[in-house]
């Protein structure tokens, strides 16, 4: 009998160390497109190391423009050439990895001149991207699950309008989800208002680039400052931590693995909306190995 308890006291424990394990076990979502040296989309799921990737971007769209999407070398959609990516995107898929079409971008010709300018925007979106049905599906048959706003240019007028108008699709036959990359320092020039909807999914703030929020030499008071802000005031199902990929990727931010294992990570894991840490980009990550570096600590 004692035998038989501590072997059932042994087993017990184990499925809790489990279930705690995967309770605190976070994300790691990646920008994938921008730099043709990055392997290809199939060879980017194969890794292991990410949870969402990001296609970036489809830099082109609203206020009456055709919408064209931009995966620098990757693909030529002026030829339709993208159509090749469909069975990468189901690959991704089948391994439970979601894959995402990001909006925007840091250069691109973007802004949405009204409400039913978003409403047009959606409908395409769903219709060439999402579930719905199109003759000119740049990505062919592959249904993307959902779109990410990385806005950082135009205007910071209805987004707020497509993200309703989006999430309107998800009443049918697949849920769409909605993510959003904005800058660390709260509220967010761009997407501040769209966030007050409480519809996007995760939320990739940019700890980079804006001194006053991130990491530096060894600091992570406005980091964690800037963390518990977010974390506090917007209404997102988990928030993620977005840094750059290697010190080249951005112009300031970057986190030493040493620093973001040690210090970065234990100060912010405690909230319930901790989702993870997004990164820019892939081809940044292939230099460094950042990501296999954390995978085992987000």
């Amino acid at each position: 009998m004692a035998i038989e308890s501590a072997i059932l006291l042994a087993f017990a424990t184990s499925v809790i160390l489990v279930l705690v394990t995967g309770i605190d076990a976070g994300d790691i979502a990646i920008y994938w497109g921008q730099n043709s040296d990055e392997g290809t989309l199939a060879e980017t799921c194969a890794t292991g190391n990410y949870d969402f990737v990001n296609l970036a971007f489809l830099p082109t769209f609203g206020n009456g423009q055709t919408p064209m999407i931009n995966l620098a070398g990757h693909c030529d959609p002026y030829s339709n050439g993208c159509t090749n990516l469909s069975s990468d995107i189901k690959s991704c898929q089948a391994q439970g990895i979601k894959v995402i079409l990001s909006l925007g971008g840091g250069a691109g010709s973007y802004f949405l001149a009204s409400s039913d300018d978003a409403r047009r925007v959606a409908a395409y979106l769903w219709n060439n991207f999402l579930g719905g049905q199109s003759a000119s599906r740049p990505f062919g048959d592959a249904i993307l699950d959902g779109i990410d706003f990385d806005i950082e240019g135009g205007t910071n007028q209805h987004w707020d309008d497509l993200a309703k108008y989006l999430s309107g699709y998800s009443q049918r036959s697949r849920k769409v989800y909605l993510t959003v990359a904005p800058q660390c320092p709260f509220p967010d020039a761009w997407v501040g208002g769209a966030l007050k909807t409480g519809l996007f999914d995760y939320v990739w703030v940019q700890f980079y680039n804006n001194p006053q929020c991130q990491y530096t030499d060894g600091d992570i008071t406005n980091l964690e400052n800037a963390w518990k802000q977010w974390t506090t005031n917007v209404p997102a199902t988990k928030i993620f931590l977005g840094l750059p990929a290697s010190p080249e990727a951005a112009g300031s931010g970057f986190i030493p693995e040493s620093d973001l294992i040690s210090q970065v990570l234990p100060a912010i894991r405690g909230s319930a909306k901790y989702g993870g840490v997004m990164l820019w980009s892939k081809y940044y990550d292939d230099q460094t190995g950042y990501s296999s570096a954390i995978k085992n600590y987000v």
